[in-house]
């Protein structure tokens, strides 16, 4: 089967058991233009593109929600061009694509303290987010200015707050507590984790939610994850036994 004709979920995948939520560390735009003596945004110009087809493949193949680390706190210390660019092309992106998002039915989130953001990125992240609450495909939650440990403290200081004003009590403090504080609040945990270009590390995203996710790892670099990729990675989680924790059914019995 080629590229062209994945349109349909190949017949190889078991649709009853597609992972409900994929989460993606987008890595290797730099190294793949310089592979290709291009510039780091034509990288990254690039990997835009394979994430829009990997929203419609989502929706193609019925995987209800999409997570992928776009922009972290550490980003920052990038140079201060490349930067810039990602700021504008965030932007760009969603005045050029969120008419089509709408109308597919998408519904975005962003993830992440958006308040450190450029003021017309935010302003377009909001009217983006407002436009399709009530789309009803796939949830593509957008992680940008995202660190899970950040995010973390300020679920734990949100709760503390809660206790100081005598609105809860420390011992109701329970995973599902802090997990309702978190940016996913209303999303269930990824169930398979990918992350291109080889490295094997978690880099500091949903550190919390991928406590039982399926961790997946691939040497390509994220301009080349296309659809076909994707199809071996749903083949390899496929093979995976999940007992988050439990003892197989054979060896109990």
């Amino acid at each position: 089967m080629t590229v062209a004709t994945m349109k349909t979920l190949p017949i190889d995948l078991d649709r009853d058991r597609l992972p409900r939520h994929v989460a993606c560390i987008m890595d290797g735009n730099g190294r793949w233009a310089k592979a290709r003596n291009l510039p780091r945004i034509a990288g990254h110009r690039q990997g835009a593109r394979m994430l829009k087809d990997l929203v419609r493949c989502c929706q193609d193949w019925g995987i209800p929600t999409l997570t992928v680390y776009a922009f972290s706190t550490e980003n920052w210390q990038r140079p201060l061009q490349e930067v810039e660019f990602l700021m504008r092309l965030f932007e760009r992106l969603l005045r050029k694509e969120l008419a089509e998002m709408h109308r597919e039915g998408v519904r975005l989130q962003f993830l992440g303290d958006l308040s450190a953001l450029p003021d017309t990125l935010q302003a377009a992240m909001g009217r983006a987010c407002e436009t399709t609450a009530h789309n009803r495909g796939v949830t593509f939650n957008v992680a940008v200015n995202y660190g899970s440990r950040l995010e973390i403290t300020r679920a734990c200081q949100a709760l503390a707050a809660q206790v100081q004003q005598g609105r809860l009590q420390p011992a109701d403090i329970d995973e599902t507590a802090i997990s309702r504080q978190l940016y996913t609040l209303d999303d269930p945990d990824p169930d398979l984790l990918i992350r291109t270009s080889g490295e094997q590390r978690l880099s500091n995203y949903l550190l919390w939610q991928l406590a039982y996710t399926e961790l997946y790892f691939t040497d390509r670099y994220w301009p080349d994850f296309d659809r076909a990729a994707f199809h071996e990675a749903l083949l390899a989680y496929q093979q995976r036994d999940r007992r988050f924790g439990k003892v197989p059914a054979a060896i109990s019995a």
